[in-house]
């Protein structure tokens, strides 16, 4: 076991190295973006798939992640290379992902349940091969230096690049894949490149990334969840984390249905998300100086709540109308960029401290629960639309053979997409409240580790 006692210099991350790291995230936004916005959607309105089985067809897959996700975090901890412990499994992900996507959207001319039945095998095999990748990505910075805020500016550069592909994947891939079949198709290759760019920047752009420690491996995938679940600090952020994602999935899956069937407007999907990014890459260091000024904790309220304020404004669209809808998801988008890079530096710090506290360095453990929760959770959103949807009578079409939905289809999607969101980042707010490491309890674990790892070299 490697002592756990910290260097007293701050490992300062080279702006190179963070520039790598965070083009990497353009992979993470785009297949977190354009399957949990169009997937759903292109299930239902251009394969003709009823709307429970698309959202049974988005999720199950998914259930794979709680599995595999912690498999690869297990193993991208014992992993010794000449590239790391971390980058040869990403780049497994870069030469397997863009494939297994491209066949998600470029299939055959299929309609209704053979459709959905390939559509949900390539997104199992998708599903894994995103595993490869983001669970050693996500495990990174806590392993490449131990301060506080030195993490958070780090993943200011990722959140950066987390806005561009949302920005790039949210407004260009609906434009690309249009209503039809062959759109589609076209917007699957084009996305698929786009992966593949992204990740293999990631794995050559962090060959020099500093280690400040490396992982330890647990000895089995029960020992990982026995380990998550010993951390009490890890479990509450992850419940807080969860509440949130379920939310951000439930509203993108909605997304769509909310463009056309509440503004009446299917191409303000585009629209409506540019007013979700544009806070993503403008906010960044606003979030950074909140947290220093207010904690993590307190940035954290601030923008769940900022969050909720906007969906609940959004509910009130259909009579005040497009613009008025704008303008909430504009305030939606604000709270979105707070979270997310609020999110991803908690984990760090649960990790790090976690390592100061119990002498072991378990950030693929902690990382690969929290991916599989993470995807799980953001594809549970889009099953429980689905489920909603086809509870309240929507009819599913394809492109020649456009219909009518019913009056309490349309009223759940309008609810469906803004109330049940809300509600979910209030009990994230609740969450927050008990989530209790800070900076101060950071820095005071730090020196309790510094002075067991002296002790132990005088005993020594």
């Amino acid at each position: 076991m490697i002592s756990p006692a910290p260097s007293p210099a701050v490992v300062t991350v080279p702006r190179g190295v963070r520039i790598g790291y965070g083009v990497g995230s353009i992979c993470t936004a785009t297949f977190s973006t354009v399957p949990g916005l169009l997937l759903l959607f292109y299930m239902t309105n251009v394969l003709a798939v009823p709307a429970w089985i698309a959202g049974v067809v988005a999720f199950l897959p998914k259930l794979w992640d709680m599995f595999i996700n912690p498999w690869v975090g297990q193993r991208s901890d014992r992993t010794v290379s000449r590239f790391g412990a971390r980058r040869p499994w990403m780049l497994l992900g870069a030469l397997t992902l863009p494939v297994t996507f491209t066949l998600t959207f470029a299939g055959p001319p299929l309609t209704g349940l053979s459709a959905a039945l390939y559509v949900g095998l390539c997104y199992f095999l998708t599903a894994t091969a995103y595993a490869f990748y983001e669970v050693p990505y996500k495990a990174m910075p806590a392993e490449m230096t131990d301060d506080y805020h030195e993490r958070s500016s780090l993943l200011q550069w990722k959140m950066v690049f987390v806005g561009l592909g949302i920005l790039l994947s949210g407004a260009v891939a609906p434009m690309i894949a249009g209503t039809e079949v062959s759109g589609y198709r076209t917007m699957g290759l084009v996305v698929g490149g786009v992966l593949l760019l992204s990740m293999l920047a990631a794995f050559f752009g962090t060959a020099r990334a500093p280690m400040v420690a490396r992982a330890e491996a647990e000895s089995s995938l029960g020992a990982q969840f026995t380990a998550a679940r010993s951390n009490r600090t890890f479990m509450v952020l992850l419940g807080l984390s969860c509440a949130q994602m379920l939310a951000a999935g439930i509203m993108l899956a909605g997304s769509p249905y909310f463009a056309t069937y509440t503004l009446g407007d299917p191409a303000a999907t585009t629209t409506l998300f540019l007013g979700i990014v544009g806070p993503l890459l403008i906010t960044m260091p606003l979030w950074v100086w909140l947290s220093k000024r207010y904690d993590k904790r307190g940035a954290m309220i601030l923008s769940s709540a900022l969050f909720t304020v906007g969906t609940v404004g959004m509910a009130f669209s259909g009579p005040l109308g497009s613009a008025y809808a704008h303008a909430c998801v504009l305030l939606v988008g604000i709270g979105y960029a707070g979270f997310q890079l609020l999110q991803f530096s908690m984990l760090s710090d649960v990790i790090v401290h976690d390592t100061l506290v119990t002498g072991k360095r378990r950030a693929g453990v902690f990382t690969g629960l929290w991916t599989a929760a993470e995807t799980v959770v953001f594809a549970f959103g889009a099953f429980i639309l689905g489920w909603l949807l086809g509870a309240t009578g929507f009819v599913e079409s394809d492109p020649a053979t456009p219909v009518a939905q019913p009056e309490s289809a349309t009223t759940a999607v309008l609810y469906g997409t803004t109330l049940l969101p809300a509600l979910l980042m209030v009990v994230s707010i609740v969450l927050t409240t008990r989530y209790t490491l800070t900076a101060e309890k950071l820095r005071k674990a730090g020196a309790g580790a510094a002075e067991t790892g002296a002790t132990e070299t005088q005993n020594g």
